[in-house]
């Protein structure tokens, strides 16, 4: 079984994050969705159990996606989940030079292989960082955000 992983902190899950999903499942039997666990402390990030939830019930009819918490290097969850390619979106020149060093540790330490997909352009520029100082400012964030079942 090929599996990939695709792992986060998902503060919030956005449109471009569904669309690296989107895109990366037809390369895979089962794709596992990281969700970086409660040992990350952000202001006002939900808990790793609300992000979890909150992308399972988006994927909850796509049988080949599972929702998980991981903790420690993304490799490690590789490792534990049986999977050989993590999965990485890049939207710009400076994603891709510090993906591209993540993915040479990442395979030195493991043999993981790193799969990059670029953003798609309209998404381009948004990050959940730009979605949560948004919503700081009472911004209607709707339009970055998934709505749809799969």
């Amino acid at each position: 079984m090929r599996t990939g992983i695709f792992v986060g902190s998902f503060n919030p899950f956005t449109v471009g994050h569904d669309s690296i999903v989107t895109r990366a499942l037809p390369l895979f039997d089962r794709l596992v969705i990281g969700v970086v666990g409660d040992q990350v402390h952000k202001p006002d990030m939900p808990s790793a159990e609300e992000r979890i939830k909150a992308i399972a019930d988006l994927y909850r009819d796509e049988p080949r996606i599972e929702v998980k918490p991981y903790y420690g290097l993304a490799v490690d969850f590789a490792r534990a989940e049986n999977a050989h390619f993590i999965v990485k979106g890049v939207r710009s020149v400076k994603d891709f030079e510090y993906e591209r060093e993540q993915a040479d540790v990442n395979r030195q330490l493991s043999g993981v292989e790193t799969i990059l997909l670029y953003a798609e352009p309209q998404y381009s520029s948004i990050s959940s960082t730009m979605v949560r100082e948004l919503q700081h400012f009472g911004v209607d964030v709707s339009p970055y955000l998934p709505h749809k079942n799969h």
